[in-house]
């Protein structure tokens, strides 16, 4: 069951790497922020074989090929987590944060 813990890991890694290039290097670059997806394939590949030499018994791979699939993979979702949150935010939903007021009441 540890093996798979690389896989939540990398998404969230890939993750906050996206928001700090679409914040501080993408701005309002329509093309830098097109090529997110595969800036974050590529995070996800590359992380994925750093997982399966460094720490093997985390990543569930029996050969690099495996590990850069799932790494691949992993990066792609963490662009599919952020585009959850922004179709939810463009159609209206709002996703309320609790603060200290709302829990006093």
């Amino acid at each position: 069951m540890i093996e798979i813990i690389c896989v939540p890991v990398i998404v969230a890694l890939v993750f906050v790497i996206m928001e700090i290039y679409k914040k501080f290097i993408a701005k309002e670059n329509k093309i830098l922020i097109a090529i997110i997806p595969i800036i974050g394939a590529v995070l996800g590949i590359v992380f994925g074989i750093v997982c399966f030499y460094a720490i093997p018994s985390i990543i569930p791979a029996t050969n690099v090929l495996t590990a850069i699939l799932i790494g691949g993979a992993s990066g792609l979702s963490a662009t599919g987590c952020n585009q959850i949150f922004k179709q939810l935010k463009k159609y209206g939903i709002e996703i309320k944060e609790i603060n200290e007021e709302s829990k006093d009441e």
